[in-house]
């Protein structure tokens, strides 16, 4: 567990890094910068920590898989963004043309069996235009559209294979 502790205040020191360069004027970043940094990654790690243990969830190392971060790369570059441009596209389509008919529609949740995984799904689909998905159990979501072909939408109408995807990176 320390060394999982460790890593993650070395990982959060590395991105507060990241954000703050330059910050420092001739140098990088000034002696005050890089020891508040060391300070908030400590904090803030246990802060986190502290929040875990009050859940009962137990981090682990899972998130550091390299594996992990290239499906999510891969992810974010396929089919979420192709999802992206598609729904800007309608969006744009429906708000020219007033064709709206919203509603709310049923989808399966691909399988996933994750909270984590479950999460994500319903993040990508509210965050593409035109979609909120509005609740979330074990099997479905449910989602409001800006406009509804029918009510029973297969899976694949409104977030193509990101399910799929999704359930690789998570589980």
């Amino acid at each position: 567990m320390k060394m999982e502790i460790f890593i993650i205040v070395l990982f959060s020191w590395f991105i507060y890094l990241a954000l703050t360069v330059g910050s420092g004027g001739f140098l990088l970043w000034s002696p005050e910068e890089i020891l508040f940094g060391i300070l908030f990654a400590v904090l803030s790690t246990l802060l986190i920590k502290k929040l875990f243990s009050m859940t009962g969830m137990k981090p682990g190392l899972k998130c550091l898989n390299p594996k992990r971060w290239l499906l999510f790369l891969v992810y974010v570059l396929g089919p979420f963004f192709f999802s992206m441009v598609r729904a800007n596209l309608d969006v744009a389509y429906r708000v020219i043309t007033g064709k709206i008919k919203p509603g709310i529609v049923r989808i399966s949740s691909g399988g996933l069996r994750t909270d984590f995984g479950l999460t994500m799904l319903a993040n990508s689909i509210s965050l593409t235009p035109g979609t909120l998905t509005v609740d979330v159990d074990r099997d479905n979501l449910y989602v409001h559209q800006l406009y509804v072909r029918n009510k029973e939408s297969k899976t694949e109408e409104i977030c193509s294979s990101m399910s799929k995807l999704i359930g690789r990176m998570t589980e």
